[in-house]
Formats: C-alpha cells, structure tokens, sequence
C-alpha cells in the first residue's frame, strides 16, 4: 500500500480552485479550509508539513504550538497574523510574497488619485440625484497644477511615482527611510515637507511592527487643504479616528481607501462623510493575472523549504528572525 502523500494546509485562500498550486505542488495533498478559527486551523493542519495561509487566518503562538509545519508561507505580504517570534521559537519558517501585484496596486492608486481629482465619485451620486451640471464640483485642477507625494519608493512606490510624473504632475516628491529615492523620478524630501507640500498623497510604505500610524493627527494636519490621501498599503498607516476629523476639516479634503485599520471596516465612521471618501475592499493587488502570480509565487516558496532550501523571502526562520 502506497503512503498518503504529505500534507499542506492551505488556509483562508480567496479563488475558487486550487490548480496553480496543485501544478506546482504535485506528490503533495492540498487541505483546504477557510482557517478562520483556531478549531479550523487545527482541523486542517494537525497533520500538515506546510502551511499557505490568507491575511486572516489568525496563526498564533498557541496555534503554532500545536500545529507540526515547519513552513509557513503567507500569500501577499503581511504578515500581522502570525506570530513571528513564537514561529521563530518553535523552529518554523515564515516567508511571504513581496514581488507581486506591483502593475496592479499601482494602477489603482493612480486610478483611485486620478478619480478623487476628478471627483467622480461626487459627480456620479449628484447626477443621480437630478444634479445636472458641475458647480457642485467645483473646483477641478489639471495635474499640471498639483503637486504628488509617494510615501514609500519601494517596487509600488516608485511605480506610482513613475505614472504621477507621466500624467503631467508639476512635481513629484517621494519620502522613504530606507530606500534611495531615484531623482529622475521624484524629488526626495522628509514626510512633513511633502505632506504640507502635495496635492495628492499616495501611502505604500510599510506597516510599523507594534500598529504605531504614520499617518495621524498631527501628520494629517500638516497636509494642504484641498489635498487628497490615497491608501493601498497597509491599514494601519492611517488613524482612521484622525482621518474622519481631518476630514470634517478639510486636511485632506478627500480620501481614497482600499485598506482598513479593521477588515472589514465599519463603514457608520464614514456615515457623514460619503462625499469626502471613495472606498474599495482592498482589491487593489487583484488581477487574474497577479493573483496566478501570487498563488505560483507562494506555493514555490512552500517547495523550497521543504526542500530544506532558504526560502527567497524569510521574515522568520528557525532560531532567529528573517
């Protein structure tokens, strides 16, 4: 009698099938669930030599005590539900997926920049509304008469940067701690210059480890009035309590949110504000094609420590972090 094959858990995955994985991980079994809870996870990886988990899945250290995998690997790049340190503790590797979706978060920054300054959201609801006309919108500008910032210049970061510049922007700054910023691109400055200084602010810089926001009070109100926050990174760059009151004040004047403090969020905070927002339930990394990318990317990591290879993206390994 031939053994079963080995085990993997995949855990909280958002598509339908399983068959990019399944070409990439042949000779082993698939287990889905939606891991949603601990009973969840420990149903689908009690036997498991590798895990590929959603950003929901809430991987604990008392989940990771009790679960035998010495890989897990997260699709996309947060990685807020595992406990790094517990993994580390226990022997596991933790990987993600930083190098997909770059094309498609971009795109939807810029789209969700590009209709907040063309206000289409307002001018779809008053039209409905029986509004015929645009003093209701008033005013417009031309990109040519705005300034970008890009908080963050990592693969996301500098390709936003890159558009902002082609769509006519009169200047583009960008602000990052670690990486250089390329100044045929963007022009580098310190947060607050750019953050008094932009029309438009697009956020894709990483998460602070302990939650802390980047982006609260007084960053908020140092922003232009009239200025436009755009959010595809992380949800917790943003004090969403700050956000609602520099809303009602106009610093910012609008706001584009594909990323949330809480997922989902609870909309009743935006109750009063609905013409000063435009939100999408953070879809901005979807594609057919990132998200073939994504699953590929993320099955081939799984292979590789299994292999008892360095996976490409550790953020934690036995013994000692990433």
């Amino acid at each position: 009698m031939q053994p079963d094959p080995p085990v993997i858990a995949i855990l909280g995955a958002r598509w339908p099938d399983l068959a990019v994985e399944e070409l990439v991980l042949d000779g082993y079994q698939l287990r889905r669930s939606d891991g949603s809870t601990y009973d969840e996870i420990l149903e689908a990886a009690a036997d498991a030599v590798a895990i590929i988990a959603g950003p929901r899945p809430p991987l604990d250290a008392a989940a990771l005590q009790a679960l035998p995998a010495k890989a897990i690997v997260r699709y996309g790049v947060g990685v807020d539900n595992v406990d790094l340190v517990a993994a580390s503790d226990l022997g596991k590797w933790v990987a993600n997926v930083p190098d997909y979706g770059t094309e498609a978060v971009a795109l939807h920054a810029v789209a969700m920049a590009l209709a907040a300054v063309r206000r289409l959201a307002q001018a779809d609801r008053a039209l409905r509304t029986g509004d015929w006309g645009f003093n209701s919108l008033r005013p417009l500008h031309l990109p040519s008469a705005m300034t970008a910032g890009v908080v963050g210049f990592g693969r996301i970061g500098r390709t936003v940067a890159t558009h902002f510049g082609a769509l006519g922007f009169s200047k583009v700054y960008a602000t990052d701690a670690l990486a250089p910023i390329d100044p045929d691109v963007a022009e580098s400055v310190v947060l607050m210059r750019l953050l008094s200084s932009s029309t438009v602010v697009s956020l894709h810089a990483p998460g602070a480890a302990d939650g802390t926001p980047l982006i609260g009070r007084p960053e908020l109100a140092m922003m232009r009035p009239g200025s436009i926050l755009v959010n595809t990174a992380r949800g917790s760059l943003v004090d969403t309590e700050a956000l609602v009151a520099g809303l009602a004040r106009g610093r910012p004047a609008f706001a584009a949110l594909d990323v949330f403090e809480r997922e989902p969020p609870d909309l009743s905070v935006f109750a009063d504000l609905e013409d000063r927002v435009l939100l999408t339930p953070h879809m901005a990394w979807y594609t057919e094609q990132s998200e073939r990318d994504l699953r590929r990317k993320a099955a081939e990591e799984a292979l590789r420590i299994l292999r008892g290879e360095r996976p490409r993206y550790p953020v934690a390994e036995p013994g000692g972090a990433g």
